[in-house]
């Protein structure tokens, strides 16, 4: 399949996934979504691809999804709580594919990471990034609930409950430094030496055991206890439709 929207090469046993909608900091519409998704799950099952790198091009990792697009915004067939989380599941989703492919990604993200874009960066299992890096779950700025797309089950991880709670729910942006202080970002390099720095550590990963990475990763999401992100992503499916639902209907209303 041709990618319009991202871009797929392999160097090696190395696969870098670019978001390509640079015109627009790569916000995700419903062609970008769809050949992501193709993407990962053809992932799922290339075994000479051992380590994924995911990128974005020009000035930011990802906008998250994209609210000028107006098929998103306002489709012919308006929302309805059965639509609205038929269609969640389709974004949601990808971050189950991040997961469920067995290379371990890792994230070479520069400029701004926010809402999808900041789920993509937490479902990544390692994180580099620019000095200008900055994140922000913008969900609940927009009215939605403050958890989406798996980041009540990934953030916590990474950064604890109590950090994850004041990104979460208050849509602050996270900024490079801070990022990489609480454990978020692994390393913090200069922009130039950006994808460098992440191929190496890519390449490194690629010349262990293909069983042994693919069972790591296996290990590490499993063996974090709690409920499944499956579970958690089914979970926040469920309250961003009813939310969805709410706003467009007080919107019909005024």
């Amino acid at each position: 399949m041709e990618y319009t929207t991202i871009q797929f090469i392999r160097e090696g046993p190395v696969g870098i996934i670019t978001l390509n909608r640079p015109s627009c900091l790569n916000a995700v519409n419903f062609t970008m979504r769809d050949e992501y998704r193709h993407c990962l799950k053809e992932r799922i099952d290339d075994l000479e691809t051992r380590v994924l790198i995911l990128t974005g091009a020009g000035k930011g990792f990802c906008a998250g999804l994209d609210i000028r697009d107006p098929a998103i915004m306002n489709p012919e067939k308006k929302y309805t709580p059965k639509s609205a989380y038929e269609n969640q599941r389709l974004y949601s989703d990808m971050i189950l594919f991040m997961r469920q492919c067995p290379q371990p990604i890792v994230g070479a993200i520069h400029g701004a990471a926010v809402g999808a874009g900041f789920s993509f960066a937490m479902a990544c299992d390692i994180r580099i990034a620019t000095p200008d890096a900055r994140f922000q779950g913008a969900y609940i700025n927009l009215g939605f609930g403050g958890a989406d797309m798996g980041s009540s089950w990934l953030l916590p991880r990474s950064i604890g409950n109590g950090n994850a709670a004041r990104y979460l729910l208050t849509g602050e942006f996270m900024h490079a430094p801070e990022a990489h202080r609480i454990g978020f970002v692994q390393a913090i390099v200069e922009k130039e030496r950006l994808m460098d720095e992440a191929m190496a550590l890519a390449r490194t990963m690629a010349g262990k055991s293909p069983l042994g990475l693919r069972l790591t990763k296996e290990a590490l999401d499993r063996n974090t206890g709690g409920m499944s992100l499956e579970d958690a992503i089914r979970l926040e499916d469920r309250n961003q439709a009813m939310t969805i639902a709410q706003i467009l209907s007080d919107s019909s209303k005024g």
